[in-house]
């Protein structure tokens, strides 16, 4: 029976065996998808499966610079365990040095490291592990000069938190403190130009709803959301922001005055966005008694 890629797709998404272990089944199998799910099980190949339905919200951000490319990835773990481990730290560090050469996660996916794909090589390493692992998320960012810092560094490169900044002019001194700025501080975007236009009109709302509570007249109203809008912006925006190094000066001015632009940043924190599920402790044995 000939073996198709629709078929060898299905099988690694049942079982989350590699692409080639999941062909080799089916061909030793004949085709019989079932006879290929117990062949793969039978060789410890479908052990990643069990892990498939647990959350992962865990893991490392890691941040690799090459000239003036930079790049940030986040693979989250199931516990904050398997982040301290060697292995993922060193496959975590791979998959970085790998997303220089790629422009977005899915072909980052389907990058080799070490002759295997990124998508294999997290398969393997849930097996060998024992925990759910994802590739999350990856961004890229160049410019005239490109920094990395992470925060809470758990080895070289990576941490609970990554972030990298582009600058025109000045060095990498100021690169660095606008980075640890940018850690702290968490800004929404570069400026208000940056800024999603349906979060500033969503906070505008808000702004409307309360100034009328205040009962005053309209035209009083209507400079006080200009006001709090202002304050808003400028509370979001990072060239904006008060400098965590000197707040007698905004960010972008801080670097005007030593002779550069900030043109961009990218902030990846480990698990930002991911609901995790909270489990009493009683539960969380009888669910591990039941394997």
């Amino acid at each position: 029976m000939a073996i198709t890629a629709a078929m060898v797709k299905e099988l690694r998404e049942s079982t989350g065996a590699g692409m080639m272990d999941a062909k080799k089944a089916l061909v030793e199998t004949e085709g019989d998808m079932d006879a290929a799910v117990d062949w793969l099980r039978t060789k410890g190949l479908a052990k990643a499966a069990k892990k498939s339905g647990r959350v992962a919200a865990e893991g490392l951000v890691a941040v690799a610079v090459e000239g003036g490319t930079g790049v940030a990835v986040e693979v989250n773990s199931e516990t904050d365990f398997v982040g301290k481990n060697a292995e993922f730290q060193a496959m975590v560090g791979d998959i970085a040095t790998a997303a220089l050469g790629v422009s977005d996660v899915d072909a980052l996916a389907a990058a080799e490291i070490g002759g295997k794909s990124v998508a294999d090589t997290l398969t393997d390493k849930i097996a060998t592990i024992g925990e759910n692992m994802t590739l999350r998320r990856m961004a890229k960012i160049e410019g005239e000069t490109v920094v990395s810092y992470v925060h809470n560094s758990a080895a070289p490169g990576m941490g609970k938190i990554g972030v990298l900044v582009a600058l025109s002019g000045g060095d990498e001194s100021l690169a660095k403190q606008v980075a640890m700025h940018i850690a702290a501080v968490n800004p929404a975007a570069l400026d208000e130009a940056d800024m999603d236009p349906a979060v500033v009109e969503k906070e505008r709302q808000i702004q409307i709803d309360i100034a009328r509570e205040s009962g005053k007249p309209e035209q009083v109203i209507e400079k006080m959301i200009e006001g709090r809008m202002k304050k808003f912006v400028a509370e979001s925006t990072l060239l904006n922001q008060a400098f965590v190094v000197n707040p007698d000066l905004t960010v972008g001015d801080a670097a005007k005055e030593a002779g550069a632009s900030v043109t961009g940043f990218i902030r990846l924190e480990v698990g930002e966005g991911i609901e995790k599920k909270e489990e009493d402790f009683a539960a969380e044995v009888a669910k591990a008694a039941q394997g």
